[in-house]
């Protein structure tokens, strides 16, 4: 349900910043969602779908786009990307709740140090919102 909980910030946040930018009706929001935040994009989509009930957001379309986990080593300078598949479910389970908890679980493939640096694909932001004023 984490997913619920994401749709319904995003729904908040473009309509204030839609009546901040005096829009009358949202018509595209783009949103990046980091690779190590694991969020079920089909459940955001539908969460999205079905909160988007108010006149300024009716017919807004929702481009999302996942931002692959790019990872650094602090030790030897290796660079990987993060692949889901290389680690259990329970350990991703954890990820996806605390992208922090990748450097518990997750060593650089080069040196094996856990000591690594999130460069690319953690986090979800809004990248533009479209509309009609």
């Amino acid at each position: 349900m984490h997913e619920w909980a994401l749709a319904e910030a995003v729904i908040s946040t473009v309509s204030q910043l839609a009546e901040k930018e005096g829009l009358n009706e949202v018509t595209e929001v783009k949103l990046k969602v980091g690779e190590l935040q694991q969020i079920e994009l089909d459940v955001l989509k539908f969460a999205l779908s079905q909160l988007k009930t108010s006149k300024l957001l009716k017919n807004a379309r929702f481009d999302i786009e996942t931002v692959k986990a790019e990872l650094k080593c602090r030790v030897c300078g290796y660079e990987w990307i993060f692949r889901k598949e290389k680690i259990d479910e329970d350990v991703a389970e954890a990820i996806h709740f605390i992208p922090e908890m990748a450097h518990t679980y997750i060593k650089c493939p080069n040196c094996g140090s856990p000591d690594f640096e999130i460069v690319r694909g953690r986090g979800v932001w809004l990248e533009s919102v479209k509309g009609v004023k």
